[in-house]
């Protein structure tokens, strides 16, 4: 208990004290100029060790800039390959439709007439025709890194007007280019939306071929239009809609092929089909549909305040 007295009433050792109270007093010897250069000489030489220090740990060594240059070269020359590859996969896909249709065209009239009415709802082949463009913006800011994300087009967003599109009657629907199909996908990677694993940045263009008129009316009168609203509202968020006589929309190419195949060894007396007298239910198709804008009010929750 007495050194804590000791400690709280006289914090400096009685040396320290000592020199206190004389320079308080003006007793103290006063500083000679060798004293002050020396001070002065130290206080640079700390001052120069200080930010040598510094600069040499901000600055990368040797090992991390070759390695950053090795991966910004393998970045470019991967991006390079994929283009590549896609125009690749463009051609031999037009080239496959062209030799599928004189095929066709010869053998089976009636089949190829079938499947050019079936690849605008496939979403294959392009279309053109009038219709209506919805156009989605980030709101704007002067510094991106600090953002609200909600201030951003999410994937979500473009999920609900897309749905509200197909509800409110549109033949086909494209975004920035990319056109949606029954197995198409919209999802956020990073900071940036993925369309069929397309990587697509804001502003997002999303284009639905029909009625102009009709499509934007009961497009205003679904869940969909009320998200819309919101996002302009409270979250600042651009939404542009546009009719447009002149839309073009692209295909998303041949449809892949999918099949199965018997394990070797496998019985196939247990795969042979029912007998007509067996009461087994007959498989019935799934019906291929556009999600309704009920899905997109259960999750307009998603976002707060929405």
């Amino acid at each position: 208990m007495t050194l804590l007295i000791e400690v709280q009433e006289r914090p400096l050792d009685p040396g320290y004290q000592l020199v206190a109270d004389r320079r308080r007093a003006g007793e103290a010897a006063p500083r000679g100029r060798a004293g002050a250069a020396a001070l002065t000489v130290l206080a640079v030489l700390l001052g120069l060790g200080v930010t040598s220090a510094t600069v040499a740990l901000r600055r990368p060594t040797e090992d991390l800039a070759a390695t950053r240059r090795l991966l910004e070269e393998q970045i470019t020359t991967r991006t390079e390959s994929a283009a590549t590859l896609a125009t690749q996969l463009t051609d031999l896909s037009t080239e496959i439709a062209s030799l599928q249709n004189q095929a066709l065209a010869s053998d089976d009239p009636e089949l190829l007439a079938a499947l050019n009415r079936d690849a605008v709802s496939a979403g294959t082949s392009a279309v053109t025709g009038t219709g209506l463009r919805v156009v989605l913006s980030d709101a704007s800011t002067t510094d991106p890194d600090t953002q609200d994300p909600n201030e951003r087009v999410q994937d979500f967003d473009l999920q609900v007007l897309a749905n509200g599109l197909w509800a409110a009657g549109a033949e086909a629907v494209a975004i920035n280019g990319v056109r949606l199909t029954a197995t198409s996908a919209i999802r956020t990677a990073g900071s940036a939306v993925h369309v069929d694993l397309v990587p697509l940045s804001s502003p997002y263009t999303v284009e639905a071929i029909g009625d102009p008129a009709d499509l934007q009316t009961r497009l205003a009168q679904s869940s969909a239009g009320t998200h819309l609203a919101s996002l302009r509202s409270m979250y600042r968020i651009g939404v542009q809609l546009k009719s447009v006589q002149d839309l073009e929309l692209p295909g998303s190419g041949q449809v892949t092929l999918r099949y199965a195949s018997v394990p070797p060894g496998t019985d196939l007396g247990v795969l042979e089909a029912p007998t007509a007298d067996e009461s087994s239910p007959e498989p019935t198709a799934p019906a291929q549909s556009a999600p309704s804008t009920d899905e997109a009010a259960l999750g307009a929750t998603t976002r707060e305040h929405l």
